[in-house]
């Protein structure tokens, strides 16, 4: 149980990085300025960029937490 809060709460910390990156990068405005099907596209790509930054925190954080144990 133990690391599974360690991964939530570091993929929590890993997506907002992710987020904040993507808005001082203006892929905010990017998605917000696309239209049709495009909004759509761009949207995915937006979610599997924060959902990665999560996952890397999330995976990092597992491994040094291994690491660090005797």
């Amino acid at each position: 149980m133990p690391s599974l809060k360690i991964f939530l709460w570091w993929f929590l910390i890993g997506a907002t990085m992710a987020l904040s990156v993507i808005m001082l990068q203006g892929g905010i405005r990017e998605v917000m300025q696309a239209q049709g099907s495009l909004w759509e596209v761009k949207l995915v790509e937006l979610f599997t960029a924060i959902v990665g930054g999560g996952l890397l925190g999330g995976c990092v954080a597992l491994i040094l937490d291994r690491i660090k144990k005797p």
